[in-house]
């Protein structure tokens, strides 16, 4: 996993060449300190040379000031790498997502995504900048320091030695439970974004149906889940402090107690004594710092692997042609296509799906809920791929086309009216972002948005909140079919895109479509009859199967599902 997250350094590798020369550099100053301190005591301090003292102590004082400020440059790049680090996973995984198909993002739960775009990724980068900072002068230190330690006084040094493995192993043990606990906690996290992420989407829905005490329940739930998973990590590494005290601790005491005797005996110096007890503390407070770092690990593996499970993902829908022509005409053709969504029953949603749309031509899609309808126009531009058959464009397969291209080609109005923050000729511009003015009035009046735009004092200039809330449902349905047209695609897919407009404006809108864009092909799905009544071919959908196809009349006349929908449309309708 280190491998595989270590390639986002990028640019930034070239500072862990400098980040361990500094490292060793201040620990060899940091680790002279004591060896000079027991020169002062065992020399200068018995032989009251004040010269050699000072010549000692200004010695000792430039080794902390060099130690102090190489530390200080190695924070700053190690802060710099780190955030680098995560500076560029964080784009690649956002990368990543955009070029996801549907049924990637079907795998993955929004709020999953956020979370590792986000405390994924910051858990990863505090990681790193510990590590940087850490993992290289707490090992370095650790093995001097005990060097060091032998060095003074080899049978002393035998405490240590058997102290510090069985302290590595308690420790080791600790972490491999904990990893499994970190990984469930960011499960509980996943749970948590997504309880407040549906909360504050439909958030006018929850106040409107007075629910707010069946989601405060439902978020203490997931709340207290989290609170439990973390608790329960939390428990169980909450030993390692204890054990590491307790061992280094007892080793201490031993050496004291030991070295204490051998000063007696004169087999050891008072000044050796006091730097081995020196570098006693220096090696505890190392030990801690590492252990904190494999705690740090831990959780970061957790958050890693996490990460890679959305980079590793392959995407399922690609470019299979470098290609970049684009459907000029905008025929199309549907050969025998089945479909089934991969996270789904394994049921077919589509079965043996057949027609044709000839250019110009305007398809309409009609079938009860749930019939297939959006699921088949979503695979003209690719957003899912055809399990059997072929989708064809222009006689060409829709694969042999660029996503790129295949795309620029489509227009397309989706069930769900999406406009971002802006203004609304921001939103406008989507469609196409070097659109003039007189292209973007031709789009907004064949749409019939032109004049309730024109009604706010700013006009196109008008801010729009989040989603576009300041709209009705009519007004954002009508700036989204604008939006589409901007791109003057050769072919144009409205999903249930009027159902929020009057009927009066709806046939004015398709009567515009008939008069400024009569050589795109328009496909449609609509739940009122009313809507399709005028085009030139009607589908008819029922259980994934395309069970009739033929103009309003001809279905009426000829097909049984059809004649039921419209009937259930005209009951209480007074002729």
């Amino acid at each position: 996993m280190l491998k595989k997250l270590s390639v986002f350094l990028g640019k930034y590798k070239k500072l862990l060449v400098w980040i361990p020369f500094l490292m060793a550099v201040d620990v060899i100053c940091e680790l002279l300190i004591p060896f000079l301190m027991s020169k002062i005591v065992d020399i200068g301090i018995p032989g009251q040379d004040i010269r050699y003292i000072l010549r000692i102590g200004i010695l000792m004082v430039g080794l902390a000031c060099v130690a102090i400020l190489l530390g200080c440059i190695n924070m700053k790049l190690s802060a710099v790498a780190s955030q680098g680090f995560a500076a560029n996973l964080r784009r690649s995984l956002f990368e990543k997502i955009q070029d996801f198909s549907f049924s990637n993002i079907d795998k993955f739960s929004t709020a999953s995504l956020v979370t590792r775009l986000t405390n994924d990724v910051n858990q990863l980068q505090f990681t790193a900048l510990m590590g940087m900072r850490i993992f290289i002068r707490a090992p370095l230190m650790l093995v001097c320091s005990l060097v060091l330690a032998i060095s003074i006084n080899a049978r002393l040094s035998i405490i240590l030695i058997v102290a510090i493995p069985i302290l590595g192993l308690a420790v080791w043990l600790i972490m491999r439970k904990a990893e499994k606990l970190f990984s469930f906690m960011q499960t509980r996290l996943d749970a948590l974004n997504s309880s407040v992420q549906g909360n504050l989407v439909a958030i006018r829905v929850v106040k409107a149906f007075v629910r707010q005490v069946y989601e405060k329940t439902k978020f203490k739930k997931s709340n207290d889940e989290l609170m439990q998973a973390a608790i329960h990590a939390a428990n169980t590494v909450i030993f390692i402090m204890p054990i590491m005290l307790l061992i280094i601790n007892f080793a201490t005491i031993s050496i004291i107690w030991v070295g204490g005797k051998m000063v007696g005996a004169g087999s050891m110096g008072t000044g050796e004594l006091i730097s081995f007890l020196s570098y006693i503390m220096l090696i505890l407070i190392n030990l801690m710092m590492v252990s904190f770092v494999f705690l740090l690990a831990a959780r970061a593996k957790a958050c890693g692997q996490r990460v890679l499970e959305v980079l590793e993902t392959k995407n399922d829908i690609y470019d299979l042609t470098a290609n970049q022509e684009t459907a000029k005409q905008g025929k199309i053709e549907f050969c025998h296509v089945d479909f089934k969504y991969a996270a789904g029953t394994g049921d077919y949603v589509l079965k043996d799906i057949s027609f044709t749309a000839n250019p110009g031509e305007m398809i309409a899609l009609v079938g009860g809920t749930g019939t297939g309808k959006t699921t088949l126009v979503n695979l003209i531009p690719r957003l899912y791929e055809a399990t059997n058959g072929q989708v064809k464009i222009d006689d060409r397969d829709v694969r042999d086309y660029t996503l790129e291209a295949l795309r620029h080609s489509i227009g397309m109005v989706l069930q769900k009216n999406v406009l971002f923050s802006g203004t609304i000729r921001e939103n406008l511009l989507w469609g196409n972002e070097n659109a003039t003015q007189k292209q973007i009035e031709k789009a907004t009046k064949v749409a019939q948005a032109h004049e309730f735009i024109l009604s706010f004092p700013k006009g196109y200039d008008t801010q729009l909140e989040q989603g576009g809330v300041n709209l009705s449902g009519g007004q954002r349905q009508r700036l989204c079919i604008a939006r589409a047209l901007l791109k003057e695609p050769s072919i144009l897919i409205l999903d249930d895109s009027t159902s929020a407009v009057d009927t009066a404006t709806e046939l004015l809108i398709r009567r515009a479509f008939r008069e400024y864009f009569p050589d795109t092909t328009i496909i449609i799905i609509a739940q009122r009859i009313s809507s399709v009544r005028e085009a030139d071919k009607i589908l008819v959908l029922d259980s994934g199967q395309l069970v009739g196809c033929g103009t309003h009349q001809q279905l009426l006349e000829n097909n049984e599902v059809y004649r039921e929908i419209n009937s259930s449309q005209q009951e209480g309708v007074v002729a």
